[in-house]
């Protein structure tokens, strides 16, 4: 026996990016071949993807725990690592997807529908990609990027046009089986029907979709009976209709007062969803008039229910009686309803360019600690990732990088001092005032980045002067002498 499952919590974590090599050509009569290392492959994405042959959220609930795959690692001789296989899983039409707070995150309607769950980690840049004129062979590469890894909540609401709802043993399961292909299980007992029915209905040329969810009873908003726990199918509906069971064996109940509970019942669920469905239409269904009691009871509450303003069906599932009056009136309801929907515009691209006054980042005093300070910046964050902290050349491509992003010219507008802790995203580091960016680096040894260290070079006047001083000369083994000097039959033709 299948189970009906429409609300699981499940854990996406996606692929985590390659690492980059690092590596230097080597071959026969070839001493300076130069870095080539490859770039490691992406992560693979966790994909939710709606498909309309999937009508329950079954498959989460035993498998909540869902990875992509890694990136692989590059490679030398300029081989990149393999991308990471996206893993794409199927959702019914209708899948709500929350974060941990009760946020939407997508609402997910229409087959083929599409959102990303977890992102891949980029993939480290090998040492062939981060070669530059001031590091002519880097002495390291850039680690992979974790993959992103959150829990969601996933709720599945039903796409259908008119929600039934009404006291266990109504007959909505019957009247869902006879206006519909559906085959819901049809007892005569209470609480029946432990899952919401779908079914497709013809009215002429016009069709529309039926939903049936479990019985309701008096208290269920505070947990009697099922509760509102499958109301949720019936929010996108159009229209509500009311199914009363004229035949009730219960003499405390009568027509107009189960439709009252049923309201009242409706109205705590209401409000924490929005007032527009409050305002939807609604039909009432006297259901059972195929029994001649049943019957007398429907035409005297008739007119009561009517002057409320909503339609009213007397029918039998049994006999079929009034069913073909009812399906018309609700593909017109139905119809008025999609026609006052506003018209959705093809999707566009909206391309908003970066501010010219947007540094990348933002920099705080840390609350906790006088005279720290906290880094808010996705980029920066990423760079920290990805910087392997073993190798010193590595720690000083991230100073450089920090420095042109900005980082370190802020940090010494806002009164930071050599020694205090800096903090970007999960690590905190003693800050030092680094070489500014765009200064030629002395790197005497693989893997070091001695950029303390002062190189001695003449100024610019003094390599002009120098430039000058040896026009009209020539150099011999002492150095450079005066052309003139020498007589042409001095020097040998070779």
């Amino acid at each position: 026996m299948s189970k009906f499952v429409d609300r699981v919590v499940i854990q996406a974590k996606a692929g985590t990016g390659g690492h980059g090599c690092s590596s230097v050509h080597r071959e026969k009569f070839k001493p300076l071949g130069g870095p080539d290392g490859g770039n490691g492959g992406n992560g693979g994405n966790v994909i939710l993807q709606v498909d309309a042959q999937v009508h329950t959220l079954l498959d989460f609930h035993f498998r909540p725990n869902l990875m992509a795959t890694s990136g692989k690692q590059g490679q030398g001789s300029h081989k990149d690592g393999a991308q990471g296989q996206d893993l794409v899983l199927k959702v019914p039409d209708g899948t709500v997807v929350l974060d941990e707070g009760g946020e939407v995150l997508a609402d997910m309607v229409g087959h083929g529908t599409q959102f990303i769950a977890a992102e891949g980690g980029r993939g480290g840049l090998g040492n062939a990609a981060l070669a530059s004129k001031a590091r002519k062979a880097p002495g390291f590469a850039l680690l992979g990027e974790p993959g992103e890894e959150r829990a969601l909540v996933l709720e599945l609401k039903s796409v259908a046009d008119v929600g039934l709802v009404g006291f266990p043993s109504a007959g909505k399961s019957s009247l869902i089986s006879v206006i519909s292909a559906a085959k819901p299980k049809i007892a005569d007992y209470p609480f029946t029907t432990l899952v919401p029915n779908l079914g497709v209905v013809n009215a002429g040329e016009k069709v529309f979709t039926v939903a049936d969810v479990p019985g309701l009873i008096p208290g269920a908003s505070q947990g009697k009976g099922l509760g509102l726990d499958f109301l949720r199918h019936i929010e996108r509906c159009a229209v509500f209709v009311h199914v009363v069971d004229c035949a009730t064996y219960e003499t405390s109940r009568d027509p107009v007062a189960d439709v009252d509970a049923l309201e009242a019942e409706l109205a705590q669920y209401i409000p924490a969803l929005s007032a527009d469905l409050a305002d939807r239409p609604r039909v009432v269904v006297l259901n059972k008039i195929d029994i001649p009691d049943a019957k007398d009871l429907a035409e005297m509450v008739r007119q009561d229910l009517a002057a409320r303003g909503w339609p009213v069906f007397t029918i039998s599932t049994a006999s079929r009686e009034g069913l073909r009056e009812l399906t018309y009136a609700l593909a017109e309801i139905v119809e008025e309803h999609r026609a006052a929907q506003p018209i959705l515009e093809p999707t566009r691209i909206v391309l908003r360019p970066t501010a010219v006054d947007d540094a990348g980042f933002t920099i705080v005093p840390d609350p906790e600690s006088e005279g720290d300070f906290l880094v808010h910046s996705k980029r920066a964050e990423r760079w920290v990732l990805q910087t392997q902290f073993s190798n010193d050349e590595a720690v000083g491509y991230l100073a450089d990088r920090l420095a042109r992003l900005g980082v370190e010219e802020q940090l010494i507008k806002m009164g930071a001092v050599p020694g205090c802790e800096v903090t970007i995203g999960d690590w905190t580091f003693e800050w030092e005032p680094s070489t500014p960016a765009g200064i030629a680096l002395t790197m005497h040894t693989r893997g070091a980045d001695p950029r303390l260290q002062q190189v001695d070079r003449p100024d610019a006047s003094e390599r002009l002067a120098a430039k000058k001083a040896r026009r009209g000369t020539v150099l011999t083994p002492e150095g450079y002498k005066p052309a003139d000097m020498y007589a042409d039959e001095d020097f040998d033709e070779d």
